[in-house]
């Protein structure tokens, strides 16, 4: 199930306002070929990505678990033009083949074991046109996140601020995993939502691609398109091909 930061309605009303960034989102703008394209956006939250994949002209499918994130997608101007469906990545099925499949926001991270990564993989493999290709990030578990995540900021809403804030909850777990809980001041109370995600090597997410039928063609270490330097990069952000692409 969905973090509650992602299943309760009053913090999905709230998600793009913590999330304002547009550098990665405007690397995957830039993805698609000419339009239309057709578009598979997995995990796509408040839909902020597909409904500009949409007003450039893109064919577009929003998946995400989360009835309320759902929700907040379906008011944007352009939610009629987008297929929504809730549904995770390791379970969606459709006829429909794809020329883009993504995975944005670090959602791959939600994935916690093996199996659900190889389901994923498996799912979005199977919906790739011939040419088609998956693209999704993951941060680099080399970095010392959980000094990085102290983090602390305040939204203005028409309700009054909101603030916000992040703490490192479980620090007993496995290396690649961390566990954190993000604290919502309302005016009227507070509202906790607890998450842990796991911090994957390079190596063995492309070891489980492969096994879904996979081929890596390219691995950013950055937004700007920079290489991936394992010591120093935050991003590990991934494209693959079927691996029968070039047969």
């Amino acid at each position: 199930m969905p973090d509650r930061q992602f299943s309760d309605q009053r913090l999905a009303d709230l998600y793009d306002l913590g999330n304002a960034g547009s550098e990665d989102r405007d690397y995957y703008l830039k993805l698609p070929g000419t339009p239309p394209q057709d578009i598979l956006d997995l995990g796509c939250g408040t839909g902020l990505l597909c409904h500009a994949y949409a007003a450039r002209g893109h064919r577009v499918v929003g998946v995400d678990p989360s009835e309320a994130m759902l929700r907040v997608a379906q008011r944007g101007a352009l939610a009629n033009k987008v297929i929504w469906q809730r549904e995770t990545a390791e379970t969606f099925r459709s006829d429909r083949r794809f020329d883009l499949i993504t995975m944005t926001g670090h959602a791959f991270q939600v994935l916690l074991t093996d199996t659900q990564v190889a389901a994923m993989l498996n799912r979005a493999a199977n919906h790739l046109k011939p040419d088609g290709r998956l693209v999704f990030e993951s941060r680099n578990p080399a970095i010392d996140w959980d000094q990085i995540w102290a983090r602390d900021y305040e939204m203005k809403t028409q309700a009054g601020p909101v603030r916000a804030a992040r703490r490192m909850t479980d620090t007993s777990r496995a290396p690649e995993y961390l566990s954190f809980a993000w604290d919502y001041e309302f005016h009227d109370g507070q509202i906790t939502s607890e998450s842990t995600l796991r911090f994957m090597t390079s190596d063995r997410i492309q070891t489980i691609a492969a096994e879904a039928g996979l081929e890596l063609i390219l691995l950013h270490g950055d937004w700007e398109c920079g290489p991936f330097v394992s010591s120093v990069s935050g991003e590990m952000i991934f494209h693959f091909i079927s691996a029968n692409a070039k047969t």
